[in-house]
């Protein structure tokens, strides 16, 4: 074993090949802090073991107990016989990766009371992804309270769920918890990354006033909820070098809830599709234990949940497909065509070309020379000439990225997807005669963990932003599964 964890890192990084930007990138921190974190000049961020373990291709058990090692050796290397002790505090770790392997996985796991109705409530709802969980694992759930700014989330939400309008709030601003006390058994909520900016280095409740961060923590403060699920980008661990991370951690502190966290990729769920997320789930009973579910073994690709039959408006025209298939482009992984996982989902990315397409043919093309037959295709959904160059290019000095198409699981899917970014950023897969296409709205749902059932009212642009503004259903599956919400109903 590695003297320091930092150690540890830098060689099996070495032993992959991977140079330092590589790692730092994945876990969304700079080169810098990742080489000091080496050197064990800094510490990192125990958040951030589980990407870790993902980028250096090793379980995460075995990061874990590198991990924790390393820290008691740090704290007892002065202490006389501290060998004998490492040794045995060694075992001892082993021990309980051992056990916690035995434990039954959360797949396997029965609600105790599958007849009881749950009392939910979100913020910043969009299409109601906590809903939806509690659809597919076919739970009762009475929705005490939702809320989006957005006009047409909101029309997604009521043509998809039953709610009266007088608990539906347009501004979270406008939600009177203390009309709801003791009536949600869970509250949900996402507050926008925008609405970090404001806190700096602020330390506790009071001081995020103003942001709309606040407006969860006053929620969970005024409607006691029994738990609370607060979900963000991971980029929220590492914002504002920690301190944004640290006022929020100190707010639920003081709100006097027992919490866990730990960013979650949903690709360890079920889903072909990269998009890591921090979870926050709150407690209200202090004497709750809770493990966050293992990841399981990723059984689809993305092209399993790619449609049929597809309409003509989704395959892109010349300028497009040249922009998507440019070397460039891919390499800078701006788009991917026929990607095994899917890139994360954003609200614009299927209309500035960025993003995952699917190539139709049962041959790996020669993208930069393959167009073919394109024009036969409505004009609205093939690549425009220098949209294809632009999607299928590496980029170039600090923007590249590695050209790759259909996927099999996804890459990330953007609220921007609509846009259509590189290939390396967005998803692309292709089909018959060398067509070139990007994902259908349809199948960003199904990406994001929504069954055919989920009714489209809006139009592909609104359904492409709600898509990738979600939350992946099947890892609010884990988490429900994991906690047996059904234990927090209303008796």
């Amino acid at each position: 074993m590695t003297s320091t964890f930092g150690e540890y890192i830098k060689q099996r990084r070495n032993e992959l090949g991977f140079p330092l930007k590589k790692v730092a990138t994945h876990l969304d921190i700079d080169t810098s802090t990742l080489g000091k974190i080496e050197k064990s000049e800094r510490n990192l961020s125990e958040s951030l073991l589980s990407p870790l373990a993902e980028i250096l291709e090793t379980e995460q058990k075995k990061v874990l107990n590198q991990y924790y090692s390393s820290k008691v050796t740090q704290e007892i290397k002065d202490y006389p016989y501290y060998k004998e002790v490492l040794n045995i505090v060694q075992e001892q770790l082993q021990l309980y990766f051992t056990d916690t392997e035995q434990k039954p996985n959360w797949i396997e796991k029965e609600f105790k009371n599958p007849k009881a109705k749950i009392r939910i409530a979100t913020m910043f709802s969009g299409i109601g992804a906590i809903e939806y969980a509690f659809k597919r694992l076919k739970l009762q759930t009475e929705i005490i309270f939702a809320s989006d700014i957005d006009k047409f989330a909101k029309q997604s939400y009521f043509a998809n769920y039953k709610i009266e309008e007088e608990n539906w709030y347009d501004n979270v601003q406008d939600i009177n918890g203390k009309k709801y006390k003791g009536k949600v058994d869970l509250l949900v909520g996402g507050s926008p990354c925008q609405s970090f900016s404001m806190i700096g280095k602020r330390k506790g409740f009071a001081d995020t006033r103003g942001t709309l961060f606040y407006d969860f923590a006053r929620v969970v403060k005024e409607t006691q909820p029994k738990v609370f699920i607060f979900e963000n980008v991971k980029g929220l661990i590492s914002h504002d070098k920690g301190n944004t991370f640290e006022t929020i951690k100190a707010t639920f502190d003081e709100l006097g809830y027992k919490y866990f966290y730990k960013v979650l990729n949903s690709k360890d769920y079920g889903v072909p599709q990269h998009r890591n997320r921090i979870f926050v789930i709150g407690f209200k009973d202090n004497s709750i234990k809770f493990e966050f579910p293992k990841p399981i073994k990723l059984e689809f690709k993305m092209q399993d949940f790619l449609e049929d039959y597809t309409e003509s408006k989704y395959y892109l025209k010349e300028k497009g497909v040249k922009f998507v298939t440019s070397s460039k482009n891919r390499k800078k992984r701006y788009t991917q065509i026929n990607g095994d996982i899917a890139i994360c989902q954003k609200a614009n990315q299927q209309f500035n070309w960025h993003g995952d397409f699917v190539f139709e043919s049962k041959e790996i093309p020669d993208f930069d020379e393959l167009i073919f037959d394109v024009n036969k295709v409505e004009e609205k959904y093939y690549l425009l000439e220098k949209t294809k160059k632009y999607v299928l290019t590496e980029g170039t000095k600090n923007f590249k990225t590695s050209i790759k198409t259909d996927l099999e699981v996804a890459r990330p899917l953007l609220q921007s997807m609509h846009k259509m970014h590189r290939a390396g950023v967005d998803n692309y897969v292709t089909h018959n005669k060398g067509r070139i296409r990007k994902l259908t709205p349809k199948e960003c749902l199904r990406l994001m963990g929504f069954r055919d059932d989920f009714k489209q009212e809006v139009s592909d642009t609104q359904m492409y932003r709600q898509a990738g503004n979600s939350i992946v259903v099947d890892v609010l599956i884990a988490l429900l599964k994991q906690m047996d919400i059904t234990k927090f109903a209303k008796k």
